[in-house]
């Protein structure tokens, strides 16, 4: 039974050490890749920053890793939560959503900050949540812009 313990051990480290070789693509488009979403939807300096903090390294093309994502299985975990993110929201993507597009994504932006479900607990553990006033800024600025999408 020691034994069987041993190889199983001695193949896990090699399946981990393996693994850190073989990396996901990762997600650094650059800033360029938020500039139509400002342009277009001109957050103040605040917001932006709420927005960069908060928000881009899931829902953008412009994702900044820490220094844990060089590590698998992490780097994995990371890459997929970046992949499932931007399939829900991508400000990246922006240019390409029809008004009523806008108008819905920025609603289900609001519902997920105001349910507590954005952002994710797993990405607040290491980069700090929002404070009540960061969310309540950030709502009342996506509200107003919806305005501007919703087509009555």
């Amino acid at each position: 039974m020691k034994n069987i313990l041993k190889k199983l051990g001695l193949a896990l480290i090699v399946i981990l050490v393996i693994i850190q070789f073989i990396r996901p693509d990762r997600n650094e488009s650059g800033y360029e890749s938020v500039a139509y979403f400002e342009i277009e939807t001109k957050p103040s300096s605040e917001i932006q920053e709420i927005l960069k903090s908060n928000c881009y390294d899931c829902h953008s093309n412009q994702t900044i890793y820490p220094w844990y994502a060089n590590i698998a299985p992490v780097s994995y975990w990371l890459a997929n939560h970046v992949d499932e993110g931007k399939e829900h929201f991508n400000v990246s993507e922006w240019e390409t959503y029809s008004a009523k597009k806008k108008d819905h994504k920025l609603e289900e932006l609001i519902e997920e900050v105001e349910e507590g479900e954005m952002p994710l607990p797993s990405y607040t553990w290491t980069h700090g949540n929002l404070e009540d006033q960061e969310k309540e800024l950030l709502i009342s600025w996506v509200t107003a812009l919806r305005k501007k999408y919703s087509i009555d």
